[in-house]
């Protein structure tokens, strides 16, 4: 039988002299395949410390790469040891009253300032004719 690992047990081997992944709910000691894998040992080393079932899968890797991966199979990975995903709330928004914005002030005098200055031509060109 297998060994099972936690993620605190293979998170423990993530630098380039000690290095293991976990892909499929299995744990892969792939230290000797830093120098050969065609990526980089970075890509490698960056998904350790997770499942890294997601970062393997979309890379889209042949059958013979998945083949390969037998020969640095050391054991079964522990889902139970992943954390359990929170659900993102966010935070509360205080009231928003748009009418007292210093841009709905604006505006509005945007759009009253020419009626306003009209209106008191008419009134002023009215009162002239009258008078004269």
């Amino acid at each position: 039988m297998a060994k099972v690992y936690t993620l605190a047990e293979v998170s423990e081997h993530n630098t380039r002299k000690d290095c293991w992944l976990v892909i499929g709910g299995k744990v892969y000691d792939v230290t000797k395949f830093l120098e050969d894998h065609p990526g980089g040992d970075d890509v490698l080393i960056s998904s350790t410390g997770k499942d890294a079932t997601d970062d393997f899968e979309d890379i889209g890797h042949s059958a013979s790469a998945k083949a390969m991966m037998e020969e640095f199979y050391i054991g079964e990975f522990s889902t139970s040891s992943l954390p359990t995903e929170t659900k993102y709330t966010p935070p509360k928004q205080p009231y928003y009253n748009q009418d007292k914005t210093s841009e709905f002030i604006f505006k509005t005098l945007q759009f009253l300032l020419p009626i306003i200055i009209l209106g008191l031509a008419i009134t002023i060109h009215f009162y002239s004719k009258s008078s004269a």
